[in-house]
């Protein structure tokens, strides 16, 4: 039986039949090692499709048309990293960067059983993402840190240009808000497709704001 969303999901994003099978691939292996490595919170297995695959897919439509690097930072159990790997045109690449070392195994996985378009650097943010900085076209985070943090973490991809597309809860003007106190940036704020009270913060052409003196 397929998964609750599942078929809506497919639809509404335009899945190919090829991705799906992929996608099923994930969904399933998370299911399995989430019952002894706890990927996810437990209370969102059963809403997976819904809950953590459409709000992945939803970034695609959100980057620049000729992306094909992505960067995802924190990736955890591969989201929103996996998806996009999955679903990303040919020529497409995304690294999936996590410090933890059972989900780095999850992640290697998952590449291997799909062949995903991925490649997984394990290792801190700051020693790994500077790294990246001339290549990267998007960079994003799910469920990571505040963001101002995030674009700490960043800043070698977004001030080389990349996009950055950050899904976040009711509280993200605010975020927004707190981080302009650091950094000069052109900033959209998106309604989420799977998050009534959810956005997503697109930041652009980011510049450290000068310190002011007292």
């Amino acid at each position: 039986m397929a998964s609750p969303g599942r078929d809506a999901v497919l639809r509404e994003f335009g899945v190919s039949r090829e991705t799906a099978a992929k996608l099923d691939v994930l969904v399933a292996e998370l299911a399995r090692w989430q019952r002894v490595k706890n990927l996810v919170s437990a209370a969102t297995l059963a809403e997976v499709w819904t809950r953590h695959i459409a709000d992945s897919l939803q970034l695609l439509h959100l980057a620049p048309p000729d992306a094909r690097i992505w960067v995802d930072m924190g990736s955890g159990a591969g989201f929103p990293g996996l998806p996009i790997a999955l679903s990303s045109p040919p020529g497409g690449l995304v690294h999936l960067i996590e410090s933890n070392s059972r989900k780095c195994a999850f992640l290697r996985h998952i590449v291997r059983l799909t062949d995903a378009s991925a490649m997984v650097h394990e290792g801190r943010l700051e020693d790994v993402c500077p790294n990246m900085a001339e290549e990267c076209d998007v960079v994003t985070a799910r469920a990571l840190a505040p963001l101002v943090d995030l674009i700490a973490f960043a800043e070698p991809l977004l001030k080389q240009g990349a996009t950055g597309l950050f899904p976040k809860g009711k509280d993200a003007p605010a975020e927004l808000t707190e981080a302009a106190k650091s950094w000069n940036f052109a900033a959209d704020l998106i309604p989420s497709r799977t998050d009534s009270q959810g956005r997503i913060i697109r930041i652009k052409d980011l510049e450290r704001r000068p310190k002011t003196t007292q």
